[in-house]
């Protein structure tokens, strides 16, 4: 009953925004925003046949992180240099779900700077300060009506920096257009990670090789040199050619393909030295880290939802989820 009167009172201000009859209901102005999205799984079963899970089926819900940030602006990019983590071979398998734990360990200037050969760096990134959440089983239209309905409410519209993350999904873009076209758009740059990482891979040779051509491949994305990296990429692609219409998606030369195809689509929303210099984020991880919570209470082998409930659990998730208000 309580998820029933928030999903009405959401879609009453989503309405008003769309009438362009909401007004800001929060008079303070933040200096820096951030709208995260990205998509969950919940299981839905089929309408009309009684009780129990008959027919289920896996879906998309859709969750959108609205924050409010503090950080600082600089003159130059505050870390040119990717942080150690990018750069672990380790780290970087748990990262990309790839296991190296029995891979051998790569020795000499793989790795590349060490950590205490360069300067400090500083601590840029931006800290968070209230979260506000939005979870829909809806389509993207409607999702991005939501979304766009509670950045209003928010007064983020007066906020001097903004930013919408998301991962290479099509309609997030169309969410950013219609809704929040003069936020920057950023990429998540662990998606990117893991891309680069899989094309390195796919370009055969010595494991050395590999790893060393994916510090170098990432080094660039991270440094704004995306063009760069394409241009190696293409290189790679023309040397190992490509692949028949029936071959698997694990066939290196799909893989490969499938990496230039993500970086050339999002290279403009890749200018990742601009929004460290700004203090925006530059990964979608509160998105990322929303969605387990999310799941928590709706995603699970013995969990089948009709459309109302599902609907109205994640209007109440959501709801608990939001942060200072």
């Amino acid at each position: 009953m309580v998820g029933a009167e928030l999903v009405v009172k959401r879609d009453k201000q989503a309405e008003a925004h769309r009438s362009r009859q909401l007004r800001a209901q929060i008079p303070n102005v933040p200096s820096v925003v951030a709208v995260e999205v990205d998509g969950g799984r919940y299981q839905r079963r089929a309408e009309g046949h009684g009780c129990g899970a008959r027919g289920p089926q896996w879906r998309e819900d859709k969750v959108a992180c609205l924050v409010t940030l503090e950080s600082q602006t600089y003159d130059t990019d505050p870390q040119p240099e990717p942080p150690d983590c990018f750069l672990d071979r380790k780290r970087v398998g748990c990262l990309t779900q790839c296991s190296v734990a029995d891979e051998p360990e790569i020795v000499g200037d793989v790795v590349e700077p060490k950590p205490d050969s360069r300067p400090d760096p500083i601590n840029w990134q931006p800290a968070r300060l209230v979260r506000t959440c939005v979870a829909t089983t809806r389509d993207s239209g409607a999702f991005g009506r939501l979304v766009g309905a509670e950045a209003k409410a928010r007064n983020f519209e007066a906020a001097s920096r903004r930013a919408f993350v998301g991962d290479g999904q099509a309609y997030n873009w169309a969410i950013q257009k219609r809704w929040f076209a003069d936020y920057a758009p950023v990429v998540d740059l662990i998606h990117v990670l893991g891309y680069v990482w899989q094309a390195a891979h796919a370009t055969g040779a010595s494991e050395h090789e590999r790893w060393e051509r994916y510090a170098r491949w990432l080094r660039g994305c991270w440094q704004g040199r995306v063009s760069d990296v394409l241009i190696a990429l293409d290189a790679e692609h023309e040397r190992i050619g490509d692949a028949p219409d029936d071959a698997e998606a694990t066939d290196p030369r799909v893989v490969l393909a499938r990496a230039c195809g993500y970086l050339r689509n999002n290279a403009e929303r890749m200018k990742y030295p601009e929004y460290r210099k700004a203090g925006l984020p530059v990964t979608s991880s509160w998105a990322e880290s929303l969605i387990k919570e999310i799941n928590y209470r709706v995603k699970g082998t013995e969990k089948f939802w009709n459309e109302y409930g599902a609907e109205s659990v994640l209007a109440v998730r959501a709801a608990a989820r939001c942060e200072g208000l």
